[in-house]
Formats: structure tokens, sequence, C-alpha cells
């Protein structure tokens, strides 16, 4: 049985401050699982019957106390006025509302139009290093985080994956809006896969798929908003430098990326030409998962000049700029992290991290080299 979900401090903190929150996040990423043991009273608004028994227990249920549950709302927007004229009814009491939802857009759409104000946002990711046992670091990062198909069921995989991302690309991303056919959206996957990492080049994936630069764009979005893709953005300054001012595009969970590129229980990843990018993002996300579970307000990028100086992630907030790159190897040299300096010192970083899989780590005042593990240890602990 894995350790408790990190984000449950943050959530109960969230509902003693709002009157609603919103856990977000991809399907299957146990949001339903955490919600129910915070609360009993749950609503299935994709189903129905459970959309005519709130409806039919609304009067009486915005007098009671109890956090009532509202699984999927975005598909049932009628229920946002109602949860606005509950709130503001009782405005001064706190956790009365959980809303889930797996797409952020319309979610935030109508929460923007009817909850402003009046709810907060927790973003629940699948399983991360710190919530699961020791041991499970190269476990998790070939099979991904999911409950059901990752880290915790190694026997599901890819098989698992693979069927969660045909059902995504035949039926949820169509009923969220995705104007593709499942074809074309299981083409996109594949290609962004094979791109991990690198610079969005909208038109040239646009060629490939015979769609236009803006088309693609709006493609991203779905998958974006789906929690399947993060498009990190390039660090923005005026430097005296040119800048990459396009973003980079990763697959959020490893162990999506890697059966859509072929891995299996036993493939060798290290003999594979993507490794660097899969373990690139792997750490990327590793970081944010903890940090935001945390409640860490962060803005992240990455920074790259055209004359090769560069950064895998800087993150900004609480006063602190912290230039991060990631290398896959067991023995980081001087020159690596003499490189780490110089473009921290462009970006104007204060903490230096070197994140690599030594076993010697080095934790010096700002200037930090150590392992993932170790990374989320000490910046999980009040640094």
């Amino acid at each position: 049985m894995p350790r408790h979900r990190q984000i449950v401090k943050l959530l109960r903190q969230r509902l003693l401050e709002y009157p609603a929150v919103a856990l977000v996040g991809p399907r299957q990423s146990g949001k339903t699982t955490l919600a129910r043991t915070l609360s009993k009273l749950y609503f299935d608004l994709e189903q129905p019957a459970d959309r005519l028994r709130l409806d039919l227990a609304w009067p009486s249920l915005v007098e009671r106390n109890q956090l009532a549950i509202l699984d999927e709302a975005q598909v049932w927007p009628e229920i946002f006025p109602r949860l606005r004229g509950a709130i503001d009814g009782r405005r001064r009491q706190n956790g009365r509302f959980l809303l889930l939802g797996s797409i952020a857009p319309p979610l935030m759409r109508e929460v923007s139009q009817s909850l402003a104000g009046r709810l907060a946002l927790v973003e629940l990711a699948p399983f991360h290093l710190r919530e699961l046992p020791l041991g499970k670091a190269e476990q998790l990062w070939r099979m991904g985080g999911y409950p059901d198909g990752g880290v915790l069921r190694k026997r599901a995989f890819p098989h698992w994956q693979i069927n969660y991302l045909q059902i995504l690309a035949q039926r949820d991303l169509p009923a969220w809006g995705l104007p593709a056919k499942p074809g074309l959206t299981t083409r996109l996957f594949h290609m962004l896969a094979a791109n991990q990492g690198a610079i969005l080049n909208a038109s040239q994936l646009g060629q490939s798929l015979g769609l236009s630069f803006h088309t693609v764009q709006s493609y991203l979005d779905y998958l974006e908003g789906a929690f399947l893709i993060r498009r990190l953005s390039p660090f923005a300054a005026n430097l005296r430098k040119r800048l990459v001012k396009a973003p980079k595009v990763y697959w959020r969970d490893s162990g999506l990326l890697h059966a859509l590129l072929g891995v299996t229980e036993k493939t060798d990843l290290f003999a594979q030409s993507w490794i660097g990018a899969s373990w690139e993002g792997h750490v990327i996300e590793q970081i944010l998962a903890v940090r935001r579970a945390q409640g860490d307000e962060l803005q992240a990028s990455f920074f790259r000049s055209h004359d090769g100086w560069e950064a895998d992630l800087i993150l900004e907030g609480n006063g602190e700029r912290e230039v991060i790159e990631v290398k896959l190897t067991t023995a980081p040299s001087p020159e690596d992290f003499s490189r780490l300096d110089q473009a921290a010192d462009l970006v104007g970083g204060t903490r230096r991290v070197l994140i690599s899989w030594t076993r010697q780590a080095v934790m010096e005042g700002r200037r930090w080299s150590v392992d993932l593990a170790g990374y989320l240890k000490r910046v999980s602990s009040g640094r």
C-alpha cells in the first residue's frame, strides 16, 4: 500500500480557507479515491442518475455542514450558478464543496464565470517519488505513476498505458471538444513522444499531420488541459543574448511516454537514443509535483540562448530563482557545474542545482550536486 498522498495536507488547508476547492488532474490519477476519504457525500456528475440525485437533494444539501464531492463537475454546467448561490448564501462557511475535474479549461471557464474568489485550485498528479516506498525510483521512471497501471502494478505496463491513451483519443478528448479523429490524435501522441523535450515547432508538426500551425496549437491546448503534456515556457528576461522563445514540450508521465516509444518491461532504457530527454522530463515533473503539492507557488521555465548557454529548469517564487540542470550520469564533473554556474549567473540565479545519479551528494550553501531523491527530500523538509 502506498504512502498517504502528499497533497492531502494542502487540500485540507484549502478547504479550511475557501468555500469550495477544485481538485484537478489527469483521469485515473486518484482524485476520486482521495476525495472519498474526505466525505461520503459523493456525486458523479457524468452519471444522469447522480445528477438527478443531486438535483433532488440540493435544498437540504446546501443547509448541511458536510463536505459535498462533485466529480467531473464541468460536464454539468448548470451546477455552477447553483454553487455560487449556495456559497453566497452562507459566505463565511468554508469547506462545503469539493469539485473534481479531469480537464482544466472547461472547468476553469465555469469557475471564472461563476466562482471567482470563492474557490481554490489544487492539482493532483499521479504518484511521485516522495509518496512511494524506498527502492521504487527506477520503476517509477520506467512505468510512470498512475495508480492502476504504473509503478504500483508493474504487470499492467505497458498495456494499461496503451489502453488509457486509446480511450482518451477515441472517447474522452472528443467528448471534451477536441475535433480531431482518433487516428490523427494517436499520430500526434507518437510525434510528441518522439520529440520529448524538444523545442516546439508547431509548423513542422502541422506539415507532418496535414494541419495548420494554429490547429496544432489548439490541439496541444487540449492535451495540456487534459494534463497529458507540459509546454515549458522559455525564460523571459532582457539579457544581452538572443534567447530561444518557443516552449519545450514534454509528456508529463514517463510511463505514457515509454509506452508510446515501444518500451516493455524488458527494454534496456539505457540503450535508447532518447533516454536523456526521458530522464529530463521525468525529473522536471517530479520536482514540480512535489513542490506544488506542498504549496510552493512557483513559476517554471527553461533557459536557452542561441550561443549555447542553457538550464533545464528555472523555478521562481518566494524571492528565489532556482536554476536546475539535469544530467543522466553517475559522475557529474566540475565542468558540468561550471556551465551551470555560468548559466545561472546570466539569469540571476540564486540556488544552483545539478541533479544526476550521483551517490555523493554535496549541498554547500546555494550550490547543490545531488540525486533526485536527495533533492526532493531536502526541499520537502523546509530547505
